[in-house]
């Protein structure tokens, strides 16, 4: 085999299984969401995969021709990375939730078995270019490194450029027919030298692959940098919409009526926000998080003239509150598309009335969000007298909101958790809201605004706050195992 064309095969095959290993994560996303456990899996399955294909492939090169098996494991590779997508949509129509078994299971659909074959293709192109024992280092160091260089670009390429610009499905389709169509090509060119076919079967399986690409059922209605976005109609309410992220409803918007709250924590927010200075006097809030920014529209409705700004991650869910939510910006309700955590870092010192947090990555909050560290960049844009609310998720035995509420009180001396007596009980878990300041914090006007909106949720502090806490461990940049703090669902 001549050596540019030993190149070119181990480049894109090498490509080829990296490409799956960054879109496989975001094809499994919408059923699984996206935690440190997702991504552990699809990274292992790749690298189990890339392993034990590697290691058969140079089994096999060395009792066969390899140029027999070549192509037809380019087309069997190529084939199967189409077939994926419907593969992961059909069994995750079946299965939701981030328990381990379903993470596992998807997660190997998604890449072990196209993965392997085409990680059996190098060794095989090896084993052709290895001429005499002479060159062995150097042939097999020149091909390693190509392959590992087709990696390196495929990751980049993906990460940077075709994410942005294209959804996962036509990612992984075309790789696929782009592998596919170079495995026939590597067959007609080895057709005239050796015995290079390419079984009928393995063509058909490509066909095969795309006809159910195009008719699996898809959970998204749009697929942004980091979700997968919908937003449906409240078939009890005509104004009302619901935003989807993945597999969580993420915020409510009535279109009508920004002081309608659906949702218990924001209602549980609003009402600490009611009790902030005087009342209807403008804020300067911040909100950590943006989703269907409702908290923003209901500030500036009851408190006209309140200054919002939104830290979101991802412009395709700003997008979508453009385009289907009514979201109308301006010098008093701003958006600016940053992670969090960076633009805590930017914020003026002594300037916020009002910080929130609302940020989840999945049913989890960003790590970096949750630290001694991000804390305290909240309280240095606080005033004196502001106020932090940060909405979190837990289930028992809330060891995450635990740790959190350890965290915010290596900060800021007043904490309080806003949830329902259930919750606090350590029987039930689900929504909570932490709040915490330098000053003071109004535990009695907030457990009277949430009676007012008919919210039965109790106001915790002090001995109640010390109990619930216990010994648990302050989060830092160091040590923040959110995920593994975090029990999902009840």
């Amino acid at each position: 085999m001549p050596g540019w064309v030993a190149a070119a095969v181990t480049f894109l095959c090498s490509g080829a299984v990296l490409v799956m290993e960054i879109v496989g994560l975001r094809l499994i996303a919408p059923y699984v969401g996206v935690t440190l456990q997702t991504s552990t899996a699809v990274i292992g399955y790749a690298l189990a995969a890339i392993a034990v294909g590697a290691w058969g492939g140079g089994i096999v090169a060395d009792r066969t021709d390899p140029r027999r098996l070549l192509a037809p494991l380019m087309v069997a590779g190529g084939a199967l990375v189409i077939a994926v997508l419907p593969l992961v949509r059909f069994t995750g129509s079946l299965l939701s939730g981030p328990d381990a078994g379903a993470v596992l299971l998807l997660a190997a659909v998604a890449v072990v078995v196209p993965a392997a074959l085409l990680s059996a293709v190098p060794p095989m192109v090896v084993k052709l270019q290895l001429a005499n024992l002479d060159e062995t280092g150097a042939v097999v160091g020149r091909l390693s490194g190509i392959g590992t260089l087709g990696g390196i670009a495929a990751t980049f390429v993906t990460g940077f450029v075709l994410i942005a610009i294209l959804p996962s499905s036509v990612i992984l389709v075309g790789t696929g027919a782009v592998t596919v169509l170079a495995g026939v090509a590597v067959a007609v060119f080895l057709r005239r030298t050796a015995a290079g076919r390419v079984p009928a079967a393995l063509l058909v399986l490509a066909l095969a692959g795309a006809g159910l690409a195009a008719i699996a059922p898809s959970p998204c209605e749009t697929e942004t940098g980091y979700h997968c976005a919908r937003v449906e109609a409240d078939p009890g309410r005509d104004s009302g919409r619901v935003l989807y992220l993945d597999t969580a409803r993420h915020s409510y918007v009535d279109l009508a009526d920004p002081t309608y709250l659906e949702f218990q924590y924001v209602r549980a927010i609003a009402s600490v926000t009611d009790v902030l200075g005087a009342e209807a006097a403008p804020l300067s809030a911040l909100h950590v998080g943006g989703g269907g920014l409702t908290l923003p529209r209901y500030l500036a409705d009851v408190r006209p003239g309140t200054e919002s700004l939104v830290l979101e991650v991802d412009p395709g869910v700003v997008a979508i509150d453009r385009e289907q939510l009514e979201l109308e910006t301006s010098d008093l309700l701003r958006v600016q598309v940053t992670d969090g955590r960076v633009g805590l870092a930017g914020e003026r010192a002594g300037s916020r009335d009002l910080v929130v947090g609302d940020a989840f990555g999945g049913l989890s909050v960003p790590w970096q969000l949750t630290t001694r560290e991000a804390v305290a960049l909240v309280d240095r844009a606080l005033t004196d007298d502001g106020v932090y609310a940060i909405n979190l998720i837990d289930h028992p035995p809330l060891a995450f909101v635990r740790a959190e509420l350890a965290t915010l009180r290596a900060v800021f001396p007043h904490v309080a958790l806003l949830a329902g007596p259930a919750t606090l009980s350590g029987d039930e878990g689900g929504n909570v809201v932490a709040v915490a300041s330098r000053s003071p914090i109004p535990a009695a006007a907030i457990a009277q605004r949430l009676a007012e909106r008919d919210l039965d949720w109790q106001v915790a502090e002090g001995e109640d706050l010390d109990d619930l806490v216990g010994d648990a461990a302050v989060l830092t940049d160091d040590f923040a195992p959110v995920d593994q703090l975090l029990t999902p669902y009840g």
